[in-house]
């Protein structure tokens, strides 16, 4: 049975913690797997974190019937998906369509990341980096190290990492395959995304109509949240400008939530399967409030220092931890609780776990345990 999502302008519903863990699984095809093709999840998630080469696939697998990593693949190679820097500032799988007006969308954001750079990049005319670069690029693709190169022969008292972070900010470049094909390595070679796609990108969009999807993907959601999923500020006006189409709620601290009228709130009470999410998901990090997916008592456990992990969701919320090694033939997962499981969670665990380990590796033998490997230092 469905959340009652009924309000009134003074009162508007309270949806606790649990609801709106329940509605997020569900527009992020985590309660139930979707039959959507991967293209299709690529856009309706708006992105897929990729600042590693597999994350994507994995995020894809946790969330689709019948995934075949080659489906991605064959996207990335087709040019149909593209590896980018959009939101926050970090790498991204999109659809061509998408990197086309999202990276429009942000690129005030990017440029403003130049000021950290600033003393790397005094004397360096911008404009003209800009330019030197995109000519470089476009010509063929170019490894980091050597765009690197080709900058400080124009700029040789200039920090070479903000010479790189400046043209990275400064144009739209995409990570060419095979780097982040399924089974395949490769360097990392960047040229502009229009010249990738042969077509240009689209004029800087108003946000609304990516308000409006970010709320069909992870709704209900407040102001803040989608700034910090979009690495954006200042855009309440936007969700004043369409309140009128949307419906309003609290959460249980009392926060104002937006959310789409026809969007799926299912019952707070309804089973959610465990997922094994890889490092990064954007479910994780699509909030400013978080709890809705990771318990008070377990934020920033899914990683110590600046080495992150896999993250379990169970009962729809973070609880676990996990990792897979190889010994020969054999590819071991190994998942670390957070909590103290019951059996039948246990049992799930490793059911979900042998499924993907037989999808996602090409391993012979597979072995699911339980155990530590992260020492929080508690």
């Amino acid at each position: 049975m469905a959340a009652k999502t009924h309000r009134t302008a003074a009162h508007p519903t309270v949806l606790s913690t649990r609801a709106l863990n329940r509605a997020t699984l569900d527009r992020q095809l985590l309660l139930r797997r979707s039959a959507m093709s991967a293209k299709d999840a690529v856009a309706h998630l708006l992105g897929l974190q990729a600042q590693n080469t597999k994350p994507p696939y994995f995020q894809l697998y946790a969330r689709l019937t019948d995934f075949d990593p080659g489906e991605l693949s064959a996207l990335m190679e087709s040019r149909e998906v593209v590896r980018i820097v959009t939101l926050r500032s970090t790498l991204h799988t999109h659809t061509a369509d998408d990197a086309l007006t999202l990276r429009p969308l942000v690129q005030a954001a990017r440029e403003r990341e130049l000021k950290t750079f600033r003393r790397g990049l005094e004397g360096v005319d911008l404009d003209r980096l800009a330019a030197v670069a995109e000519e470089l690029v476009v010509e063929r693709p170019r490894p980091v190290k050597e765009l690197r190169e080709e900058l400080l022969a124009h700029w040789p008292d200039a920090d070479p990492l903000a010479l790189t972070v400046a043209a990275r900010c400064l144009l739209p470049l995409v990570q060419v395959t095979p780097r982040g094909m399924w089974g395949r390595g490769g360097q990392v070679a960047l040229t502009t995304v229009e010249h990738w796609l042969g077509r240009p990108a689209e004029p800087v969009p108003a946000p609304d109509a990516t308000v409006l999807r970010y709320l069909g993907a992870f709704g209900p959601a407040s102001v803040m949240d989608f700034q910090a999923w979009a690495g954006l500020t200042r855009t309440k006006e936007v969700f004043e400008r369409l309140r009128p189409r949307l419906l309003t709620f609290r959460d249980e601290r009392g926060v104002e939530l937006f959310d789409l009228p026809d969007a799926p709130r299912p019952d707070p009470g309804i089973p959610a399967p465990p997922r094994f999410l890889p490092e990064f998901d954007n479910l994780l990090l699509g909030h400013a409030d978080r709890t809705r997916v990771i318990p008070a008592v377990n934020k920033g456990r899914n990683g110590v220092g600046n080495q992150a992990y896999g993250s379990v969701l169970i009962d729809g919320f973070f609880d676990a931890v996990w990792r897979v090694e190889r010994e020969g033939g054999t590819a071991i997962l190994t998942v670390q609780p957070l909590r103290n499981l019951v059996r039948d969670e246990r049992t799930e665990i490793t059911e979900e776990a042998a499924r993907m380990l037989a999808a996602m590796t090409d391993a012979t033998d597979h072995d699911v345990r339980f155990g530590t490997f992260l020492d929080y230092g508690d």
